[in-house]
């Protein structure tokens, strides 16, 4: 219940502070709040009613979620109509005043803060006053800029390349491809163009290195995650034995009855990574092996992959990192569906029935497929269900908006990088609150604090945002991780019949 209204006061906190920020900025900053309104009015609505005890059944969700995802859509092809209105009302203006504009951007220029600097510079303290970049590419690099599509006014050292300051003239993905291509004419495959917003929310150009490259996977690291495979396939048959009532370290003898549970472990986090590396295929990105994260609990709390390419842009992070959880949860999805529908009495488990308290999606499902045998104090389960159960847990922790984790990569993809080191801030606030009355967030703060709270290294386009179908997706991505892992309350319980 704390858990409920932390997340709703965050909420309306995020729509009063977008209001008050997008104000200024007239109508298009108006219409763009108000797409964040309506796809976070399903959320308010289905979990303010939750709160007081009240259910909103799934076909009232999906309506809900229609609805918002079609006047999202409606908004976004207005606010698209009116900025390019007025980016072909400004270009002539902005080639006129070239030249004055030039002298004036130096001189209001020359006084390069933090502020400065673009998003793809993490650590401002990293820019002196020598170019890394020889004189002679530098000549090179700077002749690629021109009035129609980045007019350049300074360049400021920054790392082991430059930051190229001035005005974007022309559609963000058609101009970083256009002095992309300008670039490799002249000095090859030696350098590599991002476009990104600094800390002013302005284009910028960045000009890194190859060296700068993510790095390949080193043979230790390899071994690494070939040794942490091997410790989470015991950890998974110890879970397994667990589940059954004995110790695989008291009773090895017995381990070929936990190979199940292993199995179907396996089945899950592979969907999971093969969704990942289908899609990244599909756009020709490296991806490291799977770093699998052992525990005694559960076998495992999934794995941590990390990309070896450089991404073209945010709709390649979007997608990429949407399709292992999308493929992972479909695989628990069915597994569970399939178990509810194999359950008998005289099934392998016997849980009890407030067991099924513990999700809102999950009891849901239950109450529809099983009905009346929830209110016996224990209910006779096919182990798919537990199984699958487990399968959509590990596929929402991998989802929560923070860091380097799926559901992280997905917020900085659809909101950009501000918006997601906010949520990693408010997703470990979260976890600490919840540690208090349930260990495992405490470990998963833990992991994310120290493994995964960095974000993605910027695209190499880190302006243009994913479409309207992406960020609609990736809302009910979010939305369905909160169903997983919130509990019904237990008037809500008692309403639906679930528990005696």
């Amino acid at each position: 219940m704390v858990t409920t209204g932390l997340i709703l006061l965050a909420a309306i906190a995020i729509l009063v502070w977008g209001y008050l920020r997008a104000r200024p900025y007239g109508k298009v900053g108006i219409l763009a709040w108000l797409q964040s309104v309506v796809l976070m009015v399903p959320w308010l609505l289905f979990f303010g009613l939750f709160a007081l005890g009240l259910y909103i059944n799934l076909a009232g969700v999906l309506v809900l979620l229609l609805g918002s995802t079609g006047l999202y859509i409606f908004l976004g092809r207005r606010l698209r109509a009116i900025g390019q209105d007025q980016l072909s009302t400004q270009r002539p203006a902005m080639a006129a005043e070239a030249a004055p504009e030039s002298t004036e951007s130096d001189n209001s220029d020359n006084d390069t803060t933090a502020s400065d600097q673009p998003t793809a510079a993490p650590d401002p303290s990293t820019t002196d006053d020598t170019l890394a970049i020889p004189p002679e590419d530098l000549a090179q690099i700077e002749g690629i800029f021109g009035i129609d599509t980045y007019f350049r006014t300074e360049t400021i050292p920054y790392q082991q390349g430059a930051i190229f300051r001035g005005n974007l003239r022309g559609e963000p993905a058609a101009t970083r491809a256009q002095l992309a291509t300008l670039l490799t004419e002249r000095v090859g495959d030696r350098y590599r163009l991002f476009l990104v917003e600094n800390m002013d929310q302005k284009p910028t150009v960045v000009v890194l290195p190859e060296t700068a490259d993510p790095p390949k996977t080193t043979p230790t690291q390899w071994g690494l995650a070939g040794l942490l495979a091997l410790v989470t396939v015991f950890t998974s048959l110890e879970a397994g034995a667990i589940l059954q009532g004995f110790d695989l370290l008291e009773d090895f003898s017995r381990w070929i009855a936990a190979v199940p549970f292993l199995l179907a472990l396996v089945v899950i986090l592979a969907s999971h990574e093969i969704g990942h590396w289908v899609m990244a295929n599909k756009y020709g990105i490296r991806l490291s092996p799977p770093f699998v994260i052992p525990t005694w609990q559960i076998g495992s709390f999934g794995s941590l992959t990390r990309f070896e390419s450089l991404l073209p842009s945010r709709s390649v992070l979007f997608d990429i990192a949407v399709a292992g959880p999308a493929a992972g949860g479909l695989v628990s999805l069915a597994m569970l569906l399939l178990g509810l529908v194999l359950s008998h009495p005289g099934s392998a488990f016997q849980v009890p029935s407030g067991f099924f308290q513990g999700s809102i999606l999950v009891g849901s499902l239950a109450r529809v497929v099983l009905g009346a045998a929830l209110q016996e104090p224990l209910v006779d389960v096919h182990p798919l269900t537990i199984m699958g159960w487990l399968g959509l847990v590990l596929t929402a922790l991998n989802l929560m908006p923070a860091g380097q984790l799926d559901g992280g990569r997905v917020v900085q993809a659809i909101y950009g990088r501000k918006t997601a080191g906010r949520t990693t801030v408010f997703t470990l606030v979260v976890l600490a609150l919840v540690s208090l009355v349930n260990p495992l967030a405490l470990y998963w703060a833990v992991l994310i604090l120290f493994l995964q709270r960095n974000l993605e290294r910027p695209c190499l386009n880190d302006i243009s945002e994913p479409n309207d179908a992406r960020a609609a997706l990736g809302l009910l991505a979010l939305f369905l991780t909160l169903t997983v892992l919130l509990p019904l309350t237990p008037s809500l319980a008692g309403r639906l019949g679930i528990g005696v």
